[in-house]
């Protein structure tokens, strides 16, 4: 399995906009994808929206977000499990 872990620094403005647009058009796109098992979208006090979804093998990405909704490009990192 692989964890992606996707993150991105809003517009303190626009915060609300962009988590509608995470939850209503991001992850709706990924999750139709057969690859996919699940996702989970947070929001910080500092205006970071953060993706983390699972994946059999080979995430695909998610979408760019409106360029008027962030103040930073996002970020995005791939994990696998560690066995301890």
């Amino acid at each position: 399995m692989i964890v992606r872990m996707w993150e991105v620094r809003g517009e303190a403005a626009k915060l609300a906009d962009l988590i509608s647009w995470v939850c209503d058009t991001a992850v709706p796109r990924i999750e139709v994808e057969p690859l996919h098992i699940s996702s989970e979208v947070f929001s910080s006090t500092d205006n970071r929206v953060v993706v983390i979804s699972k994946w059999r093998s080979s995430p695909i990405p998610l979408p760019d977000p409106p360029k008027e909704l962030v103040a930073r490009a996002p970020h995005v990192w791939d994990f696998t499990q560690v066995d301890r």
